[in-house]
């Protein structure tokens, strides 16, 4: 029987002040659990004790969940330790950071390879910005900031490619519009992005949009004869096929 894979990409949002709390139940909903084993990995922030402290105090004190921490970045766990605490969880939340890094790190660990095993089993995967990225074949990612040159700029990350797009987060929020639509110009493929408390949700083969603000929305990108258009995505209880969203149907996009 062909297990459902289920992702929840969040596009932002205040963690700590539960302001994508709504988004987060929802989460904790697709295993099924009423207290599930909740793992989150906090690379992209360089395993920050603060942002550990904040999702213990909310998946776990907040939404009951058994927390559970895998750090990276200093000492991490042998590849046996690694695989057995992420395909012993229920749900996989990562937090938000430099993705570049991250997904260095990932693959030199041979995260990546124990995440898609994840995946085919049906554990929630879930994260916001770097951890929403992750989930993508590419992400809109600021992880040039990071470097203190004030002269940075935004570049495509390779994630892990479980939905063939390039994910967008925080789209109004840091006023990403142009230089996403710029980079869909340039370099093609479908572009999804998501506000602050906006997320993709991602059941099988069916998607649809979550929010936990009435403002928050989500958006696709594509080029058609030339230029990139912009359509804001329904926030429709009932999902839609995958295909729709992914499809390059009257565009002129480049292949991912």
């Amino acid at each position: 029987m062909k297990t459902t894979r289920k992702i929840v990409a969040i596009g932002g949002g205040e963690l700590s002040m539960l302001e994508t709390a709504e988004i987060d139940k929802r989460i904790i909903e697709l295993t099924g659990k009423t207290s599930p084993k909740a793992l989150f990995i906090p690379t992209a922030s360089g395993d920050a004790a603060g942002y550990i402290d904040t999702f213990e105090a909310c998946y776990g004190k907040e939404f009951g969940c058994q927390t559970r921490i895998l750090k990276l970045t200093q000492d991490p766990p042998v590849f046996e330790e690694i695989s057995a605490l992420v395909l012993d969880s229920d749900l996989i939340y990562v937090g938000g950071g430099n993705t570049y890094r991250m997904m260095k790190i990932w693959r030199r660990l041979g995260l990546d390879a124990v995440l898609a095993e994840a995946a085919s089993r049906g554990i929630v995967l879930s994260g916001l910005s770097a951890g929403a990225i992750c989930w993508f074949k590419y992400g809109h990612s600021d992880s040039r900031s990071f470097s203190g040159n004030a002269a940075w700029n935004y570049i495509r990350v390779s994630g892990l490619g479980f939905i063939n797009a390039v994910y967008c987060p925080h789209y109004h929020s840091e006023n990403r519009e142009d230089a996403f639509s710029q980079m869909i110009a340039k370099r093609g493929g479908i572009g999804i992005a998501c506000d602050n408390n906006a997320a993709i949700e991602i059941v099988g083969d069916h998607y649809r949009v979550l929010t936990s603000d009435p403002d928050a929305k989500a958006y696709k990108l594509f080029k058609r004869n030339g230029r990139v258009i912009v359509a804001e995505l329904p926030q429709d209880s009932e999902r839609t096929p995958l295909a729709d969203l992914l499809k390059r149907n009257n565009s002129d996009s480049a292949e991912l």
